[in-house]
């Protein structure tokens, strides 16, 4: 079950067809589909995250917490909009891109994807642009 929450007052439109989306992808991987919970919430909300999970006194646009059990995806995904926001402006794409980018990519770790190294990190946009231009709700 794909849950969605908020810290902050955004609102996450067209809930369902995100996580059928969601959900889509996930069984595209050969992975099922566990209890993962997203989280929206503000800068301030996720640095102390950051920092009291991580030790990074860094600001982020996604933190995820990994409970998996296998095959089956579990998981806590906190996003920044404030960050999503800031990225969307500075790559020059619509706020909507940038987060369901950010909501997949917390979704692809979990599916094994690193992006530490220039190869992993290119594989693992070009899976991110995959699934973007997989949806069917926009």
């Amino acid at each position: 079950m794909i849950d969605f929450s908020s810290q902050t007052d955004y609102e996450l439109q067209q809930e369902g067809e995100v996580s059928k989306w969601i959900s889509t992808i996930i069984a595209s991987e050969e992975f099922a589909e566990g209890d993962i919970s997203y989280v929206f919430c503000d800068d301030d909300y996720l640095h102390n995250l950051n920092k009291e999970f991580l030790d990074h006194d860094t600001l982020t646009d996604i933190i995820s917490f990994d409970y998996s059990l296998g095959k089956q995806i579990h998981g806590e995904i906190y996003i920044s909009v404030d960050r999503v926001l800031d990225n969307s402006k500075t790559f020059e794409t619509a706020f909507i891109d940038e987060l369901h980018r950010v909501m997949i990519h917390g979704i692809l770790h979990y599916c094994g994807y690193k992006d530490k190294s220039k190869a992993d990190a290119t594989l693992m946009r070009e899976k991110e642009n995959s699934a973007l231009k997989s949806r069917t709700f926009l």
